[in-house]
């Protein structure tokens, strides 16, 4: 850590209409796909611009080895914990941004569960003509190891489980079930350009991390928050969006988004099986405007 010193990243890339309509296939749920010159959706940019590190650059986790762009921390257990996106343009699919990508800060802290380290990256998505579109804050967290599992890993479990089809229904006037199966968590992993093995890999995740099953991408979670908003018919891209990831959820536990409005916001939180009792999973917060 002492020699690793933060730097820029700056690419040119486009909007390819591809991974968009990949998004729009994995949520099925009967809006139709953005294509070229159409407003790419609040977050889609995460799918929209995907970025695979070369296959020697992978670490033993799936995440490319540290020490370059994110710093050389030494603990295992990688966690996507939230951040902050406003918006101060359009984005179009099919139209060329540059992407300025940097590691702002990294903090040392001790928890609950051990000595974890907080990194926070910026990015920023400029317009072709140099026009700043969006700015963005990502929280990352690296914890230390979990216990593991001695059990044989339940891998027929996991092999038994079957697609959910569209992972979004209306349940209630403000209530969304959210499903999840192993091949929903491939195809965004996929999308995501995410190797991250706790997400595909069911004895990785429960026999090495510690997991009871495989993770639901905390992107995921934002996503589908995201497009519950446009489910509900919200016009346009909001001012700005804050996302926490508070407890992980596991594929196929049952789990509800819940909406809340008021004159300022609309708030989305995502409750797992534990529901009103346990808390909300995670929380994303539009602001309208």
């Amino acid at each position: 850590m002492a020699q690793w010193e933060p730097h820029t990243v700056t690419t040119e890339e486009i909007i390819e209409p591809g991974p968009v309509e990949s998004l729009a296939s994995l949520f099925d749920d009967g809006l139709p796909a953005p294509g070229p010159g159409d407003e790419l959706p609040p977050m889609w940019h995460w799918v929209a611009l995907p970025r695979w590190p070369a296959s020697s650059l992978i670490g033993t986790d799936g995440h490319p080895v540290r020490g370059s762009f994110l710093p050389p921390v030494d603990l295992p257990r990688r966690i996507f914990a939230g951040g902050e996106v406003a918006w101060h343009s359009e984005i179009h699919v099919g139209e060329t941004v540059r992407r300025v990508s940097r590691v702002e800060s990294v903090t040392e802290k001790s928890g609950r569960s051990g000595k974890l380290v907080v990194v926070v990256v910026s990015t920023r998505l400029y317009r072709d003509g140099g026009e700043l579109a969006l700015e963005e804050r990502q929280d990352l967290i690296y914890r230390e190891a979990g216990t593991g599992s001695t059990a044989e890993a339940p891998v027929a479990d996991a092999a038994a489980l079957t697609p959910v089809g569209s992972p979004l229904h209306r349940s209630a006037d403000t209530m969304w079930d959210f499903a999840t199966d192993p091949t929903l968590l491939m195809r965004f992993s996929a999308a995501t350009a995410n190797a991250h093995r706790i997400h595909y890999d069911w004895p990785y995740a429960t026999r090495v991390e510690g997991y009871p099953g495989l993770v639901v991408h905390g992107p995921l979670i934002t996503l589908a928050a995201a497009e519950v908003r446009r489910l509900t018919g919200a016009p346009g891209r909001p001012a700005r969006l804050r996302h926490r990831n508070r407890a992980p959820l596991f594929c196929a536990q049952n789990a509800q988004f819940r909406t809340q409005r008021d004159e300022k916001a609309l708030r989305v939180e995502l409750f797992g099986p534990g529901g009103e009792t346990a808390g909300p999973n995670a929380t994303v917060e539009f602001d309208l405007g």
